[in-house]
C-alpha cells in the first residue's frame, strides 16, 4: 500500500489567490483501488473536495463540502465518484481537487490523507431499493398537436452530493407526489446519471439527467445527458457547452441568499432562469418576477425544489415545473425545457395556468387574478376558464399579490 499526506494551514488570502487548489499522489500499475481522506476543523470553515485523473486531465467526482472521505476502485467509486470506464485505473500523478469554500481570517488547519492499495477497497453496504408506491391520479390536461402536459421538478439531490436519498428513494417520493418527471441536478458531477434510466422504469418515473454546476458566485443547472459541464472555466463555457451538446443550462435561485447569482455573462444570458425556488417562501415578495424581467425579455420560467432531504426546502414538486412535451423520455423533456413550452405552479394540484397556442387555460383559479404581460388584471370566475393569450409572460395571483402559477 502506497500513502500520501498533503497537510498544512489554508489562509484568507490562499483562497483569494486561488480557491481551487489540486493536491498529487501516484497511483502505481496495478492497483486496485484508493482511498481518500480529508480532516479540518468544519466549525471553522469549509473545504470542497474533489478528483481528477492523471495530470489533472479528467474528471473523477467532486462531493464538495458533503464528504470527507471517498474511495475509487476499479468496479465501483463512493458516490458522485466515477469508476475508471474500462474497469483498470490509470497509473500515474491523480489529482485531489481542493476547494477553499470558506476559511477564516485566523487560517484553517487541514490534511488529506491518501491509502492506494492492490487490493479492492471494501465496498460500503447500500439501502436495499424502496417498493415502488401507488402514484396518485394524473391531473386531466389537455393535449396541444400531439403533445401533453407532464408534471415535474428541475431541481432535486441525491447522495450522490449533498443529498440524502438515494436515486431510488428520491424517484419513489417523487412518483408518489404525483410528478411525471424529475430532474436529478447533483452538484458538480455526472456519477448519478448511469442509475436513472433503470430507477425511472422501476419507479415509473421519467429521471432527467442534470447537474448543479456550482461556485461560490453562482449556480446553474444544465439538464441533458451532455456530459460533464467543467465549474471551473468561465460561465459562458457552461452555456455553450450545454447548448452544443443539446442541453439546457438554467441559472439557479438568482436571488437564494449566498447561492445568488453573482457571475456577469460576457456574451449571451441564458435564457432560463429559476425563477421559482422553493425558498420563495412569502410570493407577494415580488423581487423574484422584477429579476427576471430585467435579466432577458423572454426568459424562460421554470421552478425547482432543490430538494436535498425531509425537512429542508420543499418536497419535490413544490414548485412544480410543467412542460409540453412530445412524449415522457428525458430528451422530450429537455427539449420541452428549450423550446419554452413550460408553466409553474405551488404544487402538482395547485391552480394552474397553461399556454394553449392562441388561448390560456387556467385550472382550479377560481378567484384568482389574471396578471397579463402589460399588467392588465382580470379575475377568474370558474375552475377550467379559457382566455385569449397575449406574447408574453401570464401569471394568476391571490388578492393579495401572491403569485400562484406562471406561465410563458
Amino acid at each position: 500500500m502506497a500513502e500520501t499526506v498533503h497537510g498544512g494551514r489554508w489562509t484568507l488570502q490562499d483562497r483569494l489567490d486561488a480557491s481551487l487548489r489540486e493536491l498529487p499522489f501516484e497511483v502505481p500499475a496495478g492497483s486496485a483501488g484508493f482511498t481518500v481522506e480529508l480532516s479540518y476543523d468544519r466549525a471553522a470553515g469549509v473545504l470542497d473536495l474533489g478528483c481528477l485523473g492523471p495530470g489533472g486531465a479528467s474528471f473523477h467526482g467532486w462531493s464538495g463540502g458533503a464528504r470527507d472521505r471517498f474511495s475509487i476502485a476499479t468496479d465501483w467509486a463512493t458516490p458522485g465518484y466515477l469508476p475508471p470506464a474500462g474497469g483498470e485505473l490509470a497509473p500515474g500523478d491523480w489529482r485531489v481537487l481542493l476547494r477553499l469554500h470558506r476559511i477564516p481570517p485566523g487560517g484553517l488547519d487541514y490534511e488529506v490523507r491518501v491509502s492506494v492499495t492492490g487490493t479492492r477497497p471494501p465496498r460500503p453496504a447500500e439501502p436495499g431499493p424502496p417498493t415502488p408506491g401507488r402514484r396518485p391520479p394524473r391531473r386531466e390536461m389537455p393535449t396541444v398537436d400531439g403533445m401533453r402536459w407532464l408534471a415535474g421538478d428541475c431541481h432535486s439531490h441525491s447522495v450522490h452530493s449533498d443529498g440524502a436519498l438515494t436515486i431510488p428513494e428520491l424517484a419513489a417520493l417523487a412518483a408518489g407526489r404525483g410528478l411525471d418527471f424529475l430532474a436529478v441536478t447533483d452538484h458538480n458531477t455526472t456519477s448519478h446519471h448511469r442509475e436513472l434510466p433503470g430507477v425511472g422504469l422501476r419507479h415509473d418515473i421519467t429521471l432527467v439527467p442534470g447537474q448543479e454546476v456550482t461556485t461560490d458566485a453562482g449556480h446553474a443547472n444544465a439538464f441533458g445527458d451532455i456530459g460533464w459541464v467543467d465549474f471551473r472555466r468561465p460561465v459562458d463555457e457552461w452555456l455553450a457547452h450545454a447548448e452544443r451538446a443539446g442541453g439546457v443550462l438554467s441559472v439557479n435561485h438568482p436571488l437564494g441568499g449566498d447561492c445568488a447569482w453573482r457571475t456577469p455573462f460576457a456574451g449571451t444570458r441564458p435564457r432560463h432562469a429559476e425563477v421559482w425556488h422553493s425558498g420563495w417562501s412569502d410570493r407577494r415578495w415580488g423581487a423574484p418576477l422584477a429579476w427576471a424581467q430585467v435579466w432577458r425579455p423572454d426568459v424562460v420560467a421554470i421552478g425547482g425544489s432543490d430538494f436535498h432531504r425531509h425537512g429542508d426546502n420543499g418536497l419535490p414538486g413544490d414548485p412544480t415545473t410543467w412542460v409540453l412535451a412530445a412524449d415522457d423520455s428525458p430528451t422530450a423533456v429537455v427539449a420541452a425545457l428549450a423550446a419554452g413550452r413550460t408553466a409553474v405552479s405551488a404544487a402538482p394540484d395547485a391552480p394552474l395556468l397553461l399556454r394553449l397556442g392562441d388561448e390560456l387555460l387556467a385550472l382550479d383559479a377560481e378567484g384568482t387574478v389574471l396578471v397579463r404581460p402589460d399588467g392588465r388584471r382580470q379575475v377568474l370566475h370558474g375552475n377550467r376558464v379559457v382566455l385569449a393569450a397575449t406574447a408574453g409572460p401570464h401569471r394568476l395571483e391571490t388578492h393579495e399579490n401572491e403569485v400562484i402559477a406562471l406561465c410563458q
